[in-house]
């Protein structure tokens, strides 16, 4: 695993087959993952990040809920930083955020 920046957190992510792009399988499962992190094992925030290059992963983060955190960016520690995918993009999602926005039923 890697000694990201802003670690310890707990990420959610989502990898699924081209065939299955667009058609909310991602925001729907990652709904239900943010309802059960925060709700029954009472997490207090979640991340997410990706490359910039991924706006189909970013989409879905908004959709969801979490918020771009730009002071988070970073080059992730894995990939030597002049390769294309090492800068990433930080998005978060506090627990007492994501009770307001009234969508945890």
């Amino acid at each position: 695993t890697a000694n990201l920046p802003f670690s310890p957190c707990v990420e959610i992510t989502w990898r699924l087959g081209s065939q299955y792009w667009g058609k909310g399988y991602a925001t729907e499962g990652a709904k239900a993952c943010l309802y059960y992190g925060f709700n029954m094992l009472g997490f207090s925030e979640v991340v997410s990040f990706t490359v910039p290059q991924n706006t189909r992963s970013m989409n879905v983060m908004e959709k969801i809920g979490l918020n771009r955190d730009k002071k988070g960016d970073f080059l992730h520690p894995m990939l030597p930083i002049e390769h294309p995918l090492s800068k990433h993009v930080l998005y978060r999602l506090k627990k007492e955020d994501y009770l307001k926005q009234g969508t945890n039923e």
